[in-house]
């Protein structure tokens, strides 16, 4: 009985070391507040390349709520492990980032720690911003502290166990945290090397085009840019793993960053509306070294391919009887736009849908979510807008329609699909 009793208060003693060890290790200190914004310090030129960073990071898009006041926080972020409201990064000084100096929002950004030492979820990509230079995450620091304040206190953030303890977060930092400015590869061009710091740093791009893994983390390796998800959209690869019917020119990557629009290829919608608004206010010089780098990860020797051929051989005949449900659907609901000339009218531009990656792909959700959603916020105002269409159609047509369409492009059709239909209406429905 002794023995076990020694056995049962060593094995205490043990756990105790390691709690308090744990402790020890994870533990950041409190970076104390200030009382006022030191703007005199700021530079004009800082400023200006602050807004343009800022923009590049898309920190608006994800720190605005739906209706709300610009980086006032609280739009909620779905996530395997709970909803996660987004942070006031205003320079408030009680309910946004006014009080943080410096030096606490360098270690927000690299390390992913807030002012109060409390660790932050990686659904903030801070192991993207942790590559960004000194310089530029000053410059960024100075913008958001010479924006308007706005007070506003956004919905606590309150998962579940065991994901409530913050805590827990340091081990996931320790496997997939790897701090450090993006390094140029001396091999490259410069211009290939301004696009990978671009792409990797504060872009982030990876964050939303690179699947994950059971914890979470982008899978790295083969699996970078290959595709990912947000917002219950489909991120597609940036890689030539694309299911899109014609291959990616660098040229089509500098008009969709720049126009929100590939003629070759289509619009953008869903969550990369916004963030094809935010590139588009970056220098040519920039947008070119990103598709240069994005470029890279695709076959060099890949012929452009002709679209106006590839949609004269997938529109050409129909593919069913003419009297088939999903023509009449299409007739009614899609043909007036898309069948009309692609370069874009007084009314918006016109994707071709032949030549739609969302109609090609193995996953159904974009082209799903297309028809329920439509576009009611285009990256900008001339490309028009799309109607949505989800109390206008029911799970079974919008299931025929885009059968239909996969059928008339040579595509086999997707299994299920109108439960899959019923599952992203359910899903989205109070947006």
């Amino acid at each position: 009985m002794r023995t076990f009793q020694k056995i049962l208060a060593g094995g205490a003693a043990v756990v105790v070391v390691l709690a308090a060890a744990g402790l020890a290790l994870t533990h950041q200190g409190e970076i104390a507040p200030q009382s006022a914004i030191a703007a005199a310090d700021f530079t004009p030129q800082q400023i200006a390349k602050g807004k343009l960073l800022a923009a590049m990071g898309d920190c608006a898009v994800c720190h605005t709520a739906p209706n709300g006041k610009t980086n006032a926080g609280g739009l909620a972020m779905p996530s395997p492990f709970g909803t996660i409201y987004t942070s006031n990064i205003t320079p408030d000084l009680q309910t946004g980032i006014g009080s943080w100096n410096y030096e606490a929002f360098e270690r927000a950004m690299r390390h992913g720690v807030d002012r109060e030492g409390q660790y932050l979820y990686p659904a903030f990509p801070y192991t993207a911003f942790s590559r960004v230079t000194d310089e530029d995450m000053k410059a960024l620091y100075a913008f958001l502290m010479s924006e308007p304040a706005v007070e506003n206190q956004p919905p606590k953030t309150a998962l579940n166990f065991p994901y409530n303890v913050r805590r827990g977060i340091a081990a996931w930092n320790w496997l997939y945290l790897k701090p450090g400015v993006v390094k140029d590869d001396e091999k490259q061009a410069p211009e290939w090397n301004r696009g990978a710091y671009l792409v990797e740093g504060l872009g982030h791009c990876s964050a939303c085009h690179t699947p994950r893994n059971g914890l979470a983390a982008e899978k790295t390796g083969e699996f970078h840019l290959t595709g990912g998800s947000a917002e219950g959209w489909d991120a597609p690869a940036l890689t030539d793993k694309t299911a899109s019917p014609l291959p990616w020119t660098k040229q089509d990557l500098v008009d969709y960053m720049k126009t929100g629009f590939s003629a070759r290829h289509s619009v953008a919608a869903g969550p990369m509306a916004p963030v094809a608004h935010g590139l588009s206010q970056q220098s040519d010089a920039d947008l070119d070294a990103i598709a240069t780098y994005l470029m890279s990860y695709r076959k060099a020797d890949a012929a452009p391919g002709d679209a106006k051929a590839l949609i004269e051989e997938k529109t050409a005949k129909p593919k069913l009887a003419l009297d088939a449900e999903g023509y009449r659907l299409y007739q009614g609901a899609c043909m007036a736009c898309h069948k009309a000339d692609p370069s874009g009218s007084s009314f918006g531009v016109r994707p071709q849908l032949a030549l739609s990656t969302s109609l090609h792909s193995a996953s159904p959700d974009n082209a799903i979510m297309a028809v329920l959603e439509g576009v009611q916020h285009p990256a900008h105002a001339d490309l028009g807008t799309m109607p949505a269409f989800r109390h206008a159609l029911s799970d079974a047509q919008i299931a025929t329609l885009l059968n239909t369409m996969r059928a008339q492009y040579g595509v086999d059709e997707w299994k299920d699909l109108a439960a899959k239909v019923g599952q992203l209406r359910k899903q989205t429905q109070a947006h």
